[in-house]
């Protein structure tokens, strides 16, 4: 296999060190609605998934029910806490230039406060016109659904079978090989544990990285090997 025809970066917890952030602002609500959950205990189980989707999951497995209202009140608070605190992760900027092709973000937090956390750590110059967030796709569905990833492949002219995904949750890689994409995981940003990198083998990353210094040369040893 050639070089890669896409890069494609999930952002929250591969770009930016969000997730442990956003972590710690669901715990605090779902626990105040009668739930009691730690952020590393959320951030651990749900990670990559959407608040409304851990909602729902919740729901179902304990029998509680939820105001509609947490969701405003969670993006209102995600939102305050990312502005005056996300950073980049250690690395990202000299990664991201060197993917000298093609190269995406697809996610499933909204637009806007896409925009907002890549204005703040810097990254938006590179990635202008290519960030995908999975509201904005015909069918609506977030990831695990591949549909982000098809859309991203499918408006860059990329074959989904020389895209290459960076993603550190289960849920990122269950749609990225829905989407037939090749996966790396990651495990340098806040919210890791012990055992992440096992789960994302298991889930379907050919393999783990732990630093964003790694990736050009695992890029480069993937691409030269081929699956077919």
């Amino acid at each position: 296999m050639a070089a890669p025809e896409l890069v494609i970066f999930d952002c929250d917890g591969v770009l930016v060190d969000s997730e442990i952030i956003a972590a710690r602002v669901e715990a605090e609500i779902l626990s105040a609605a009668g739930y009691e959950i730690s952020a590393e205990e959320l951030a651990e189980t749900y990670a990559g998934l959407t608040f409304r989707e851990i909602m729902l999951r919740i729901e179902r497995e304990a029998a509680i029910p939820f105001q509609i209202s947490m969701l405003d009140e969670v993006e209102r608070r995600v939102d305050q806490r990312l502005k005056a605190e996300v950073k980049a992760i250690e690395g990202v900027h000299e990664a991201v230039a060197a993917v000298t092709g093609k190269r995406a973000i697809c996610s499933n937090s909204s637009t806007e406060r896409l925009d907002m956390m890549l204005t703040k750590v810097r990254l938006k110059p590179f990635f202008e016109g290519v960030v995908f967030s999975s509201r904005d796709t015909p069918s609506g569905k977030p990831k695990p659904s591949p549909d982000v990833f098809l859309h991203a492949a499918e408006t860059l002219a990329a074959n989904p079978a020389k895209t290459f995904v960076i993603e550190d949750s289960i849920h990122g890689i269950q749609g990225a090989k829905l989407a037939g994409m090749r996966v790396i995981g990651f495990t340098g940003a806040s919210h890791t544990h012990p055992g992440h990198a096992d789960m994302l083998t298991e889930a379907g990353a050919e393999t783990v990285i732990r630093r964003h210094a790694d990736l050009p040369a695992t890029l480069a040893a993937l691409s030269a090997w081929s699956e077919d």
